[in-house]
């Protein structure tokens, strides 16, 4: 049901139109596609990336309001994409974790809302165009686009790069296994075969709901699944003992406030154990040499404890993330000004991938926000997913 908008001498153009409905935020992509071969990989040839705060489910209240964020991303979407393509150009919204933690029916009262704005744009509005991702999707997908993007999907199948994608309320881990006993250990529901582009994978991928770094945060307070109390206030030794703060994540507003602790390093990663001990699986090969990229809040803490440079990114060993964590916790009012919760969030990220995921100190990842100047994350593999026989089981 798409066909291409215009021909080109060198290649059909068409467009596709993502939304990423985030927890803590919604972002637009649009891609512009060069079809060259019908044979082979699509080329992209740009994308225009746009993103307000905060996400629908801040709106679980108030679902119209949620609505005008999406209409307010549309106008975006109508300057770009040639007026003449609009009707054949895919519009297609997928939300993460921050509606899979609401209740079901604000949920569903949110997505109606995104539907009907849909309904009244003048793109194309595919069937189920608009849903909630599942966690496995979001992992395989995110998967499929760093993969493009490195240029592993053009090459043999074995080379592929792993992902760690770390999102407010959820966190991704998939990589294609070298190693049967990865397979044979893990848990069912973790391998995910799919067909793209006349490949069959069998991926390791799992997201974990709740692990994601804003609702990790309220999980350490013990806060997470709880009221939003105000009589109650939630403390830890991961923020500054003088911090005093209301904050709010899916529509609920918590207090929250540190105390005074010496090492407070110690403390708060003993914390944070607890949010992820017996919960995060260790794939059975992660302590070899596969490479991951790893994106999202891994990439914004790492340049905000300064780690790596925002503009170019780069690559930083786990025992970096280890030993900057130790300094912000045990320096927490150098770092307050940069955010109070630096020491939680970079604790946690270092203890997720150590006693989580099971990687060691001297493990490299590729932190990277953006590779060949396009985003990283599921959404392109996304919209490869309506241009595209993608089939995840």
């Amino acid at each position: 049901d798409l066909c291409p908008v215009s021909v080109d001498p060198s290649g059909r153009v068409f467009y596709g139109i993502m939304f990423d409905a985030g927890s803590t935020g919604t972002r637009i992509h649009i891609y512009k596609f060069i079809q060259k071969d019908p044979v082979e990989l699509p080329v992209l040839d740009n994308e225009m990336y746009h993103a307000v705060k905060p996400g629908l489910s801040a709106y679980k209240d108030n679902p119209e309001e949620g609505g005008n964020t999406i209409r307010q991303l549309l106008r975006i979407a109508k300057k770009t994409v040639p007026e003449d393509e609009w009707r054949r150009t895919p519009v297609v919204l997928k939300a993460t974790a921050g509606l899979r933690l609401l209740p079901e029916d604000k949920a569903s009262a949110l997505l109606k809302e995104v539907r009907d704005v849909f309904d009244e744009s003048p793109f194309f509005v595919p069937n189920n165009s608009v849903s909630i991702m599942n966690g496995a999707n979001e992992g395989v997908l995110a998967w499929v686009t760093v993969n493009f993007l490195t240029g592993h999907l053009y090459s043999n199948t074995r080379r592929t790069v792993g992902i760690l994608d770390l999102g407010g309320g959820s966190t991704q881990i998939t990589f294609l296994p070298k190693s049967r006993k990865t397979v044979q250990s893990a848990p069912p529901t973790y391998i995910a075969r799919f067909n793209m582009f006349n490949h069959t994978y069998q991926l390791y991928t799992h997201s974990y709901l709740g692990n994601g770094l804003y609702a990790a945060r309220l999980a350490t307070l013990g806060a997470l699944g709880a009221d939003g109390l105000d009589w109650k206030i939630f403390t830890s030794s991961c923020l500054p003992k003088k911090f005093r703060e209301d904050v709010t994540f899916g529509g609920t507003t918590y207090k929250v406030s540190g105390f005074d602790c010496l090492p407070c390093y110690k403390l708060c990663y003993y914390e944070v154990m607890k949010v992820i001990k017996g919960i995060v699986h260790q794939p059975y090969e992660v302590k070899g040499s596969s490479i991951f990229y790893a994106f999202s809040y891994y990439f914004d803490r790492a340049v905000e404890s300064g780690l790596i440079d925002s503009s170019r990114g780069g690559a930083v060993e786990v025992r970096d993330f280890k030993k900057r964590a130790k300094e912000v916790c045990n320096k927490m009012t150098k770092y307050r000004a940069i955010s109070p919760f630096l020491c939680m969030d970079m604790t946690y990220i270092t203890c997720l991938l150590k006693e989580g995921f099971g990687f060691k100190d001297n493990t490299v990842l590729q932190l990277a926000k953006k590779v060949n100047n396009v985003e990283t994350s599921w959404a392109l593999g996304a919209t490869f997913d309506y241009f595209r026989n993608l089939n995840i089981h």
